[in-house]
């Protein structure tokens, strides 16, 4: 088995190996992850995190040892970027952006240097909120994780993720994670809300705010209110989404 980390900001881990395949995920700096299958140009990977496999192209993901993958999957807290934007220094003194939630505990691996305060992240249902509006706005992007460009199931695994708990990446995934609630009033700031298709398939999901709002990802993240119904758009005057059911994470 070969192992791997992501050493850009971001990179795309596409269906199959081409630059015009869907992008299901992305690879932030400092993912670690195995190398199921390596070609030419490209690799099918399996994210650590998350177990989302997927093709990334070689020239975008550093080759590590299995004692270094293993040192790395042990970190049970590791250092996460809390800003929206921030640059590590690499080996040729040249400035790299890294995006928030990128694993900064990995930069001496790769002979770069990050000179900002560092943070060890934990798990912290009390900043789930007030994560979640660091996404405010960010558009709408199919496979995206972070605020220039997130989908509803990145924006939710983000906000845990840089509050200590990792959630699967699709929605369905998380569905199935922690315990669900029997009416919204049970509900708290940080809960997770979940909503089906008309052919009863889970396909979106959103962070549950105080007073029945909901932060979401619909064309961009969002701020709309929530009942027992769903989603009620105020702009468009409708229901967009069906409430399925809510789950408590944390």
């Amino acid at each position: 088995m070969q192992y791997g980390l992501g050493h850009l900001s971001v990179a795309p881990l596409r269906i199959a190996p081409d630059n015009s395949s869907e992008m299901i995920t992305q690879i932030l700096y400092g993912d670690h992850f195995k190398i199921k299958e390596e070609r030419k140009f490209w690799s099918r990977i399996q994210l650590i995190a998350d177990g989302c496999e997927g093709w990334l192209d070689n020239r975008q993901l550093t080759k590590i040892n299995e004692e270094t993958f293993l040192t790395l999957d042990a970190v049970t807290q590791p250092t996460l970027s809390q800003d929206l934007l921030s640059y590590i220094a690499t080996k040729d003194d040249m400035l790299c952006p890294i995006v928030l939630g990128s694993r900064l505990d990995i930069a001496p691996l790769l002979n770069h240097k990050y000179e900002e305060e560092e943070v060890i992240t934990t798990k912290n249902r009390t900043n789930l909120v007030n994560t979640a509006f660091m996404y405010l706005n960010a558009p709408f992007l199919w496979g995206g994780k972070t605020p220039i460009g997130i989908d509803s199931a990145g924006l939710t695994q983000m906000v845990y993720k840089l509050n200590g708990v990792n959630l699967l990446r699709t929605t369905q995934e998380q569905a199935r994670q922690g315990d669900a609630l029997s009416f919204i009033e049970e509900s708290e700031p940080g809960d997770l809300a979940f909503f089906d298709n008309t052919d009863g398939i889970i396909d979106h999901v959103g962070i549950i705010l105080k007073d029945n709002y909901i932060i979401h990802a619909y064309g961009k993240v969002r701020i709309d209110r929530i009942d027992h119904t769903g989603i009620f758009n105020t702009e468009e005057n409708r229901y967009s989404h069906q409430l399925r059911v809510i789950k408590k994470i944390l």
